[in-house]
């Protein structure tokens, strides 16, 4: 751990307090007794000195001469905090989990109810029954997406303090508890929100309420991934890889709806690979509805822009691109105009590049999300478009590339609309959008700079010239293989026409690429690492604190044998590994809240800890006793938040 330290003159506890109305930053843990972990951005009346600045100080990567703190959730990172007079305060800081899925939490109402457990269409427990008597109802190891947010007038029995919610929402479970049973996407992902009790004292969030959200209305949902705040306050949640309609053969899409519907052919791919949002009621229960007009596409991780209308998505895939919605009316997803992006030449992986990649916008349509679940409820793939897995030698057909594999497509007349809304990847394809890019995964804003960041988990096979998913002309062509990934820097701008020339109506819009953070590939170390493991590796979940100036990004990385959170101080370019995920693991959940009632809070989960590849054969026989006691033989993982230590706390 980091030493606490204050200097050159130490703020007095007075003037710590004072300065909480502004910009306090992190909770206290359990325990602690002062009233803020610090304050920044401005002063009180005794002249105390204004927030200044944010660094974290990097922990060490854990290694085999403390296995324990690879088989856990480790934090031995410290926050330092710089005022205007030039003095300092540096906090250790520590985890914080609400629960471990499979635990069995208060429902709220005198009773229990299991954590990340999974529900049929009529709201049953989905049972799992490969193991002959220990039948156990399925519960999720891999928890994603996450918000902090308050609700006005809320009111919720059991809080003492003030009520503060996060909507937590669950992508898959690995393994049956067999051990055996392949379960990804095979079960209707559950979403949940967490009623939490704000100590206002201290900044603690305890777990009060766990509601699970009734999805039945939406037809389910479709393997959970990232997530993001509305700035109205809603959770943005996804449905990526969506199941493809022409492939009736599909076993994961039947698998899917026999665990929901209780019929293998009931589920209609459609209704899938959309952007649902949660709304959280006062009593800490929540609605949810689908926006069929964002694409249908492997949504990630959407960011509405400042202006409350522009969200740039996030799309997990191979052969995926930039795609931007602009809504009609702000605070309002429900309507509105889809737009690709085509780049120009230049685009490169390296941050060391002399200049970026220009973006220009193809729109593909326009529509409204009532308009768009009505033709996925009475479309089939045929009445939209014909696809040939083969050439046809025929004119009338399209050659593309979609999903990492090349097609030739036909669109039916009067059918633009359906195939750019339901059949998003391949009609963006056809119209000549950049569908290059591999594995784009998480999508935040700098409002300040203008800047949004978008993560590329790997660059390889369609980014690779000469792949054959990769489309050549399509401006995404690297030389060779970057499996580590990058973080991409993208300017916004507004007055922009799309290339069409009509006019889209935002001031959000992208308008280059460039590479920010790029990791490393490495021959395996003495660990078993493949990417360098002082830079980032494989980037997914990305966010950006305003007040702290840090770019926040979580790893989903087969190359590091434990995945890390980062922060990046995009002044200083300094980069901090401030948390070590379980080996095995993926850091997820991510979101960095710069204020709820005085606190900001960085939230963050983890998936499937143990999910053991060819980079563990070093420490797996050390690690996989000690991960199979920590979370219930693999088929647990915590919902969480980094929080301060108590013992930083003495500041006067």
């Amino acid at each position: 751990m980091h030493p606490s330290s204050v200097s050159p003159a130490a703020p007095t506890r007075r003037k710590t307090l004072q300065l909480l109305a502004s910009l306090p930053l992190l909770p206290l843990g359990a325990g602690a007794s002062a009233t803020g972990l610090m304050a920044a951005c401005g002063g009180g009346s005794d002249g105390a000195a204004a927030f200044k600045s944010a660094s974290f100080t990097g922990m060490a990567a854990p290694t085999l001469a403390n296995p324990a703190a690879m088989a856990t959730t480790t934090v031995a990172s410290a926050l330092k905090i710089t005022y205007e007079d030039s003095s300092t305060q540096t906090f250790n800081l520590a985890y914080q989990p609400f629960f471990v899925t499979g635990d069995m939490v208060s429902d709220g109402k005198g009773g229990k109810i299991l954590a990340g457990g999974y529900y049929d269409i009529n709201n049953q427990p989905i049972i799992d029954k490969t193991v002959a008597g220990s039948e156990r109802h399925f519960f999720s190891d891999a928890p994603d997406g996450t918000s902090l947010l308050t609700v006005p007038n809320a009111k919720v029995d059991g809080v003492k303090g003030k009520p503060v919610f996060a909507v937590v929402q669950f992508e898959y479970t690995t393994w049956a508890q067999d051990g055996k049973t392949d379960m990804y996407g095979k079960l209707p992902s559950p979403i949940a929100v967490l009623t939490l009790d704000q100590d206002q004292a201290t900044g603690k969030l305890s777990l009060v309420k766990y509601y699970n959200v009734d999805t039945s209305k939406v037809h389910g949902l479709w393997i959970t991934c990232g997530a993001s705040l509305s700035p109205w306050g809603t959770h943005l949640s996804s449905e990526e890889y969506e199941p493809d309609a022409f492939n009736a053969s599909n076993a994961q899409l039947k698998a899917f709806s026999k665990n929901l519907y209780g019929n293998e052919a009931t589920a209609n791919p459609y209704h899938y690979g959309h952007m649902p949002e949660v709304t959280v009621n006062p009593d800490g229960t929540a609605s949810i509805k689908k926006h069929f007009c964002m694409g249908r596409i492997s949504h990630e991780l959407v960011q509405v822009m400042p202006d409350q209308r522009t969200a740039l998505m996030g799309d997990d895939a191979t052969n995926s691109a930039y795609f931007v919605f602009v809504a009609d009316k702000e605070k309002d997803l429900s309507s509105g105009t889809l737009y690709a992006a085509k780049l120009g030449s230049g685009f490169s992986i390296d941050p060391a590049a002399a200049s970026a990649a220009a973006l220009s916008w193809i729109k593909l349509g326009s529509a409204s999300s009532a308009e768009i679940e009505n033709l996925a409820n009475t479309l089939k793939p045929a009445d939209i478009m014909s696809v040939a897995k083969t050439d046809p030698n025929d004119t009338t057909y399209t050659k593309i590339v979609a999903n990492g594999k090349t097609e030739w497509i036909k669109i039916n007349p009067g059918m633009e609309k359906a195939a750019a809304f339901l059949e998003t990847h391949r009609y963006a394809a056809y119209m000549g959008a950049s569908m290059g890019f591999s594995k784009m995964e998480g999508t935040t804003v700098n409002a300040k700079d203008k800047v949004a960041y978008s993560a590329l988990q790997n660059c390889q096979d369609s980014m690779v010239a000469g792949n054959a998913a990769n489309v050549p002309g399509n401006g995404i062509s690297i030389p060779k293989t970057l499996k580590a990934g990058v973080v991409m820097a993208l300017n916004l701008k507004g007055g922009l026409k799309d290339t069409a020339g009509a006019a889209i109506n935002s001031d959000w819009m992208p308008v280059d690429t460039r590479a920010l953070l790029a990791g490393e590939d490495i021959a395996a170390d003495a660990l078993g690492n493949t990417a360098n493991p002082a830079k980032i590796a494989n980037p997914d979940n990305l966010k950006f604190s305003e007040k702290l100036r840090i770019l926040f990004i979580g790893e989903d990385s087969s190359q590091h044998v434990n995945n890390f959170l980062w922060a990046y101080n995009v002044d200083t370019k300094e980069l901090s590994r401030v948390m070590s995920i379980p080996a095995g693991g993926e850091s997820t959940g991510l979101h960095a809240v710069d204020e709820i009632n005085g606190w900001t809070y960085i939230m963050s989960n983890f998936q499937h800890a143990g999910d053991w590849g060819g980079i563990h054969n070093v420490v797996k026989g050390t690690l996989d006793p000690l991960i199979n006691a920590n979370y219930k033989n693999k088929s647990g993982a915590a919902v969480g938040y980094l929080t301060g230590t108590p013992t930083q706390m003495k500041l006067g």
